[in-house]
């Protein structure tokens, strides 16, 4: 059964899903320097406001604008709802740290371990069931920068298996906390100035918030539907590495089989394959490997996305943001620039504003913590086999 995507909730620091897809086929950024916390000097950050989100504050309206976009109103029956978040409420734990009082049961008599339970890991998908009034399974993966592209392929599992008629399937991160920067900052990953994604001047990632959602159904209801349709998510795969908490593997080894995995399932050749969204953290390490990786399964004209350099990095997010960019790509057949690319360190063919564009297929990938690696297949032809 191929699974389309037919509806798409997007924010991130450059907007929603039309003003972020606008300003990067122009070549802008959200990145701006700010200073949300005192103990922290100003720094380069993918803010949607001045102050960092909650999850609160961004996944009832992803989740109804994915709605919308897809023409369904929230009494459709029969929902399945996959959403990460590699960060979840880490915000607001951080807080009542500092301010224990708000935990304090004199504080909220009526409802004493209220605001805990709902600050639990798995509150983005249940803020996103929230809007639906009948839910057959929430799901709620965790797999760091490999989150949302876990709960892709686990929402085209419910929608194959018949368990569920439509799925809202993504991720949103909230990620701009004090603990999180600092992390980073003693890793030697945080950028000081910019995101620069594979540029000899890279110098650390940018965090940035937002997330996606979208609504996957299988193919065939949605041509009876007569709706629009984004484009189809041929194939995954994943693996693991099992080397290390945070470096990749020099090898390349399991990183490599996540992709043939995602291209054998949808029953391409590499060669076949037009565009590429990098993960592209514009850390030292990440971008070698990544580099490597595609010059060692792709030919030289497969074209290269890269959009951290607009949006910053949102962990868990990252992964189904590029995807959204990918299916515009294809939508619009029109490629953005890779913001904040200034000296190419690596021969790839990076993305620049071309017309014509005849874009089929393309792959998204994600490399998270611990070794995790995502790839997700979509195109714009339709395989009866796909998604196998």
């Amino acid at each position: 059964m191929t699974v389309a995507v037919t509806g798409i909730g997007l924010r991130s620091a450059l907007g929603d899903l039309s003003h972020s897809w606008q300003a990067l086929l122009q070549g802008q950024s959200g990145i701006r320097l700010a200073q949300p916390f005192p103990a922290f000097p100003p720094l380069p950050l993918g803010l949607i406001h001045a102050q960092p989100s909650t999850l609160a504050d961004l996944v009832p309206a992803i989740a109804l604008e994915a709605l919308a976009d897809a023409g369904l109103e929230a009494k459709t029956e029969n929902w399945g709802v996959v959403v990460g978040s590699s960060r979840a409420c880490q915000g607001q734990w951080e807080h009542w740290v500092q301010h224990p009082e708000g935990l304090n049961p004199e504080h909220q008599p009526e409802h004493p371990g209220e605001q805990w339970l709902a600050s639990l890991p798995h509150q983005a998908a249940l803020l996103a069931s929230q809007v639906l009034p009948q839910v057959a399974v929430i799901q709620s993966p965790m797999a760091a920068c490999a989150t949302g592209l876990w709960a892709i392929a686990q929402g085209c599992e419910l929608i194959r298996s018949g368990m569920c008629q439509q799925v809202l399937a993504g991720a949103v991160e909230a990620p701009v906390t004090p603990l999180t920067l600092a992390g980073f900052q003693q890793m030697g990953a945080l950028a000081a100035t910019g995101c620069y994604p594979f540029s000899e001047e890279r110098e650390g990632l940018v965090l940035g918030e937002g997330g996606v959602l979208f609504v996957l159904e299988s193919l065939a209801q949605a041509q009876t539907r007569q709706v629009p349709i984004y484009g189809v998510i041929s194939g995954w795969g994943f693996t693991c590495d099992a080397y290390h908490v945070s470096a990749p593997a020099p090898d390349n080894h399991s990183a490599i089989l996540a992709v043939k995995q995602a291209i054998a399932r949808s029953g391409l050749a590499t060669d076949q394959i037009d565009l590429i969204h990098a993960h592209g953290t514009a850390t030292q390490l990440n971008d070698h490997r990544e580099a490597q990786l595609i010059q060692s399964l792709f030919p030289a004209s497969v074209r290269i996305m890269a959009t951290k350099g607009a949006t910053g990095h949102t962990l868990g997010a990252s992964g189904v943001l590029g995807m959204a960019f990918r299916l515009l790509a294809l939508k619009d057949q029109q490629l953005p620039p890779v913001v904040g690319l200034k000296t190419p360190a690596f021969p790839l063919n990076f993305a620049v504003p071309t017309s014509p564009l005849s874009l089929r297929h393309g792959l998204c990938v994600s490399f998270g913590f611990g070794g995790q690696n995502a790839a997700v297949m979509l195109s714009q032809v339709i395989h009866e086999n796909n998604c196998g």
